[in-house]
C-alpha cells in the first residue's frame, strides 16, 4: 500500500522533533559544568557553522538529490546526539555541534523545498501555507510529546539531563527508513550527477537574485531578524522553570532536577501542542490581515509587546508572566514560520528552492550566532551570583531586535501581474 506523502511529510516532522534533549538543553550543559557565555559560544558556533554550509548544502540537495540530502542530515544528527551524550570536555561538544551544524544545514530549506515542489506537481501551488502549516503542526505534537518522553527519562531512567541526547538515536534511525519511500521526482533538478561548474553557477545565481531583487533581499533580513530572536531566547525558559520548580512545595521528594522535569514537560507539552494549533492557523492568520506581508508587520507588533512582559516581569523578578511572555512569543513564531516560507518562494525562481531557502535559513543562523553569546555574556555579567544569573538580558536583547522590525513599514504584497508571472513560471 502506497503511503500518502503528506504523511510522509508529517511523519519526517514528528519524527525530527523527537529531540528529547531540548526543553532541557541549557540545563544539560550548566550540569556539565558550562557558563552561560560559553553556552552561548557553542550556540554561536553552531550557528556559525550552519551558515557557512547552508548555501553550499541547498546548491548540493538541488542537483545531487535532496533524498540523498536529508539521509546525509540525518546520519550527522545521530552523531551528534552520540557525542553530546557521552562526552563533557568542551572540545568534544564543540565537535558535536560541528556534526549539528551539518544536519542542520542539509536539512533545513531541503525539506522545504520537496513539499514546495510536491505541491507544484499537485498543482496545489495556492496551499503553500495551508499545507506547510499542517505539516510543521505534526512537527509540534512531535515536540509535545517529546516533552513527556524526556521527563520520564529524567525522572524514571537517569535522574540527570547530560545523557538524554542518546535516546534520540534509534528515532532519528526511522526517520532515515521514511526518506527510503520518498518518490524521485522529489529529487530536483538532480539527474545523476553535477559538475563543480554547475554547483558554482547554480550558486551564484542564487545570491544575485536575493542582490538584485529587494522584495526578496527584505524577507530573509526580516527572516535573520525574527527567527534570531526566538531561536535563541526560547531556551532561556528552562533556567527560568528550574527557579520556579526549586520554590515548588509539591513532590519535594522526587528533588530539584525531577521537579524540573515535570514542570517543564508540563509546561513544553502545552506549548508545543499550541504551537501545532497556531502552525495550522497560519494561513488564517495571514488572511485576517489580507495576506503574509501585512500579517509579519503584526506579529513584529506582538513580539515587542511580549518581550516588554519578559523583561520587565524577569527584572522586578516575578517568573510566572515571563513564562507566559516565552511562551506566547514561541507561539507566535509558528505563526510567522508558514507565511515566511511562502513569501520566501513567492519572490523566488522554482528551479532553486532548496537553495533559496538554505539562504534564508542562513540569515537566521546569523541572528542566533550573533545574539546568543550576547545575550551568554550578558546573563554572566549582569549576574548578582552563581545561583541568580541575570535572565532579564535575554528578554531586553531581544526587545531591541523587535522594536527595530516593528518601526520599519509593512512589506506590500507583490502587483497581481507579477503573481500570475510566478505562477505561470512555477507551473
Amino acid at each position: 500500500m502506497r503511503i500518502p506523502m503528506i504523511f510522509r511529510f508529517s511523519l519526517y516532522g514528528f519524527l525530527k522533533n523527537q529531540q528529547y534533549y531540548d526543553p532541557f538543553i541549557i540545563l544539560a550543559f550548566r550540569e556539565k559544568g558550562l557558563s552561560f557565555f560559553m553556552i552561548g559560544l557553542l550556540i554561536g558556533f553552531r550557528e556559525l557553522c550552519v551558515n557557512l554550509m547552508e548555501v553550499p548544502t541547498g546548491v548540493i540537495a538541488d542537483l545531487f538529490g535532496r533524498r540523498r540530502a536529508m539521509i546525509l542530515s540525518f546520519t550527522a544528527y545521530v552523531i551528534s546526539f552520540a557525542i553530546f551524550g557521552t562526552c563533557t570536555a568542551v572540545e568534544w561538544l564543540f565537535a558535536a555541534m560541528f556534526f549539528f551544524a551539518i544536519g542542520e544545514a542539509f536539512r533545513t530549506g531541503t525539506h522545504k523545498a520537496m513539499i514546495l515542489d510536491w505541491l507544484r506537481l499537485q498543482g496545489r501551488q495556492n496551499e503553500k501555507t495551508r499545507v506547510y502549516g499542517y505539516t510543521r503542526s505534526w512537527s509540534k505534537m512531535g515536540s509535545a510529546v517529546a516533552a513527556w518522553i524526556a521527563a520520564a527519562l529524567v525522572v524514571f531512567h537517569s535522574g540527570r539531563f547530560g545523557n538524554i541526547f542518546l535516546f534520540c538515536i534509534p528515532v532519528y534511525v526511522l526517520g532515515i527508513i521514511n526518506f527510503l519511500g520518498y518518490p524521485p521526482e522529489l529529487d530536483g533538478r538532480y539527474k545523476g550527477g553535477a559538475s563543480l561548474g554547475d554547483v558554482l553557477h547554480h550558486l551564484f545565481a542564487a545570491f544575485r537574485q536575493v542582490i538584485h531583487k529587494s522584495r526578496l533581499r527584505r524577507v530573509i533580513l526580516e527572516a535573520a531578524g525574527y527567527e534570531g530572536m526566538c531561536k535563541v531566547t526560547k531556551d532561556y525558559l528552562q533556567p527560568i522553570l528550574m527557579q520556579m520548580a526549586i520554590g515548588l512545595t509539591i513532590l519535594v521528594s522526587l528533588g530539584d532536577v525531577k521537579r524540573t522535569a515535570i514542570l517543564i514537560a508540563c509546561v513544553y507539552s502545552i506549548l508545543q501542542l499550541g504551537a501545532a494549533v497556531t502552525s495550522r492557523k497560519s494561513h488564517a492568520f495571514a488572511g485576517r490581515f489580507g495576506g503574509e506581508y501585512q500579517a509579519a508587520r503584526n506579529l513584529w507588533l506582538i513580539a515587542a509587546a511580549l518581550l516588554t512582559l519578559v523583561t520587565v516581569s524577569l527584572w522586578v523578578g516575578i517568573l510566572w508572566p515571563a513564562v507566559v511572555g516565552f511562551v506566547l512569543l514561541e507561539l507566535s513564531r509558528n505563526l510567522w514560520r508558514p507565511m515566511t516560507i511562502t513569501r520566501v518562494d513567492n519572490e523566488t525562481d522554482a528551479t532553486m528552492g532548496a537553495t533559496m531557502l538554505s539562504i534564508e535559513s542562513q540569515a537566521k543562523a546569523t541572528g542566533a550566532m550573533v545574539l546568543a553569546p550576547l545575550i551568554g555574556y550578558g546573563v554572566d555579567a549582569l549576574a548578582e551570583g552563581p545561583k541568580q544569573p541575570a535572565l532579564w538580558v535575554a528578554g531586553a536583547v531581544a526587545l531591541v531586535v523587535a522594536i527595530i522590525g516593528a518601526v520599519i513599514p509593512a512589506m506590500k504584497p507583490a502587483p497581481a501581474e507579477a503573481k500570475a508571472e510566478n505562477a505561470e513560471r512555477d507551473a
